[in-house]
């Protein structure tokens, strides 16, 4: 197979990279494939789960609770059990591809090696409404956040503090970043867990509904496409443990580290979904209305967080918000964001200039610098826009679903129709079925989400035809090639 070079590299090796041992575990390494080790191998299973719960928030929930509420009739607690179940059989596929592909790309690098380098273009592009979008939504709810208790300095302020701040500390390179993800994590579950014993006393104490199941099921709102309907939204919060496997050429341990950290990441948020909305919902000041209603201003959380504690723990959890969806979690989406854009730059499907590494901390700096630009101009004019927060989020998730869909399709296609796998229950029956649950809710997703959606699509099956009609189509080596 013929040697591939990066944009960065002159020769042979590259001055300066620090590649680090990989584990003599049998698993292809980044160098088999044809590329040279140029990001830094300093991960380790630790970092890798703490950046996943980083990248899917904890508190996830607190800023898009009352949104979820509406669209699931109260059932908000359902919504995250079955969302977490269908993110589990997405992670199960994830786990499967990052061992026999650890490099970085996500699922552009799995569809395009396990079916074809046209699907993963594909894979990468629809995926790319997520990964390229998710930074501006993030910056954009934590600086209408802070706007809102800090209204005297301006939204564009916010939104610039936090850009910048994350594109600094981004720049510094991943082990630093990975610092500061164990510090923003620690004060997240602190937050919650104030939240959490103030909320269930409360509801010792008589105050809200008292403990009910209404919240993981009510026979009088409960249908379905309901139900698939409001996961739409809710899978939002869990959109990130697939950030892990852009870090597979930063992970010094077994591949296997990328699938157990996804899966464990998930497992964790997970729970943590369900008991927060649940004890919230019971605590919601007038569910009718807010049903009926909607939350327009986004503050339906920290109203039931008011009921439970008073007005000091209405403002916390507000604040919680801003600085987990402003800094810690748009940190990683920044990170993870950079990573996919530096694998299809280095085989040509975007400018070259994206896969510049830099010499010393060895992080994309580009694709780094890029994504904040972008961020920052989509936050300032979704910001002008009454329904840019509902906008975004209805991009990012059609694009990450989307994308997983493909996922699935790629574990089939390799592991059984390439590889003549045995293995059924991990290489056949998880992969349909979770294909089968992610379309039923691609398929109830919102219209406006499906029609910008496809011409997202249809854009990118448009580029797809002028690279490959210039010659720019990259040589992407599978396992059983080598």
């Amino acid at each position: 197979m013929r040697e591939r070079r990066t944009a960065n590299d002159p020769g042979p090796a590259v001055p300066g990279a620090a590649p680090g041992p990989i584990p003599a575990t049998g698993e292809p390494s980044v160098e088999a494939f044809g590329y040279h080790q140029e990001l830094k191998r300093s991960l380790t299973f630790t970092d890798l789960l703490v950046y996943g719960l980083i990248f899917m928030v904890p508190i996830a929930p607190f800023g898009i609770f009352g949104s979820v509420f509406q669209a699931s009739g109260g059932m908000v607690a359902l919504v995250y059990a079955i969302g977490g179940l269908a993110m589990a059989f997405t992670a199960a596929s994830y786990s499967q591809m990052s061992r026999a592909f650890p490099m970085a790309g996500s699922v552009y690098t799995y569809a395009g090696r396990g079916i074809a380098q046209p699907v993963g273009f594909i894979a990468g592009w629809m995926i790319l409404l997520d990964y390229v979008l998710v930074p501006a939504l993030l910056y954009l709810i934590a600086s209408v956040a802070m706007n809102s208790i800090y209204s005297s300095v301006p939204v564009l302020v916010w939104l610039i503090g936090f850009v910048l701040l994350n594109t600094v500390v981004n720049y510094f390179g991943i082990e630093f970043t990975a610092r500061v993800n164990k510090i923003m994590l620690i004060g997240e579950l602190i937050v919650l867990a104030i939240f959490l014993v103030i909320g269930v006393v409360a509801l010792a104490n008589g105050k809200g509904r008292g403990f009910d199941f209404s919240p993981i099921y009510n026979s009088d709102t409960f249908s379905l496409q309901l139900v698939f309907g409001a996961v739409s939204i809710a899978v939002l919060s869990f959109l990130g443990f697939d950030g892990i496997s852009t870090l597979a050429e930063e992970n010094r341990e077994s591949a296997r580290s990328i699938g157990r950290a996804m899966i464990a990441a998930l497992a964790l948020a997970g729970v943590l979904f369900i008991v927060q909305t649940w004890v919230a919902a019971l605590l919601v000041p007038d569910p009718g209305r807010l049903i009926a209603e909607g939350d327009a201003a986004g503050t339906a959380f920290y109203d039931a967080a008011g009921v439970a504690g008073g007005a000091w723990l209405a403002t916390l959890t507000a604040i919680a918000t801003a600085i987990a969806w402003g800094f810690a979690n748009s940190l990683v989406a920044q990170a993870a964001t950079s990573r996919l854009l530096f694998a299809m730059a280095r085989d040509r499907q975007l400018p070259g200039f994206l896969a510049k590494v830099h010499p010393t901390r060895r992080v994309p700096v580009n694709a780094t610098f890029l994504v904040a630009a972008i961020s920052l101009a989509l936050g300032w004019y979704m910001a002008t826009r009454d329904d840019g927060i509902t906008l975004l989020s209805t991009l990012v998730n059609f694009g990450a679903l989307s994308a997983f869909l493909l996922l699935h399709v790629s574990v089939v296609v390799h592991f059984i129709g390439r590889r003549k796998s045995k293995d059924y229950w991990h290489h056949l029956v998880v992969p349909v079925i979770g294909f089968a649950i992610l379309l039923y809710v691609v398929i109830n997703a919102q219209v406006a989400a499906q029609t910008l959606g496809f011409i997202w699509l249809a854009i990118g099956l448009l580029v797809l035809g002028v690279l490959l009609a210039t010659g720019r189509k990259p040589e992407l080596s599978a396992e059983e090639d080598l």
